[in-house]
């Protein structure tokens, strides 16, 4: 078979040119759908992550409650009842059930002390129990066996029976001293009984010593007074008849 010389050539010429190489295109499965290639800029964002910063937790704020003249009154009342208002002296808050002292008010001593007929691990000057004591510190985060952590426990304490709004009165109730004589042996029931059936302190005794606290409280913590603000007297503007300038911007102002 006769083959022409130019067809000859322009074959040769095919065969010998370059041929450029394409990547490979992977074999998809039948139903398998194509997914888009990563793009570079997707990858190099994903080596630049940075790991998650945890923030540091904020400590949770101690709760501590205002003492006025009327709660100050209630608290020394409660000590008077215990036995431990000693005048007044911070010695009260060292005194532990039968009358004994601790040494030191780092914390609650936890200990039984024993008297004729009875035994309690109470202490301090509201006479606290133990269990009691632990419930006020998780409660209020208080450190120490101090005046003041025992003076806010005791107020936490009237607060969870539900007298405080009864102790901000001013006034020594039967009803306040009846919520409060679960809490404290020493407060009469409204029968005029112990709760616990010790020995109670009467509710007339109670009245006087809040009543005449509470007098000198307030004389030493008299109420602020409220100041009256000042009255705006309105004065009216003086007459303009002059050509002066001001005098004309006032008429223009005014619509004359």
């Amino acid at each position: 078979m006769l083959q022409h010389p130019q067809a000859s050539r322009l074959f040769a010429a095919v065969l010998l040119a370059p041929v450029a190489v394409l990547p490979a295109t992977p074999v998809l499965a039948a139903g398998a759908k194509a997914q888009p290639a990563a793009e570079p800029e997707a990858s190099e964002l994903a080596q630049l992550r940075f790991p998650r910063l945890r923030m540091p937790s904020v400590p949770r704020m101690p709760k501590v409650f205002a003492i006025t003249p009327e709660r100050r009154a209630l608290l020394n009342t409660i000590r008077y009842a215990e036995g431990t208002w000693k005048e007044g002296a911070d010695i009260g808050y060292r005194v532990m059930f039968g009358g004994s002292l601790m040494k030191t008010l780092n914390r609650h001593p936890d200990r039984v002390n024993y008297t004729s007929g009875y035994a309690s691990a109470a202490a301090g000057a509201y006479q606290f129990m133990p269990a009691t004591w632990r419930l006020a510190v998780r409660a209020l985060d208080l450190v120490g066996f101090g005046p003041h952590a025992q003076d806010q426990a005791a107020l936490y304490l009237i607060k969870k029976r539900g007298a405080m709004h009864l102790a901000d009165r001013g006034e020594l109730s039967p009803q306040l001293a009846a919520k409060l004589a679960p809490e404290w042996a020493s407060f009469p029931t409204l029968r005029g009984y112990s709760y616990y059936g010790q020995p109670v302190v009467k509710y007339g005794r109670l009245k006087r010593f809040y009543e005449a606290n509470l007098q000198k409280l307030r004389q030493i913590h008299p109420p602020v007074a409220l100041m009256e603000e000042p009255q705006q007297v309105e004065v009216a503007p003086e007459p303009c008849n002059d050509d002066s300038l001001e005098c004309m911007l006032a008429k223009v102002s005014e619509g004359l």
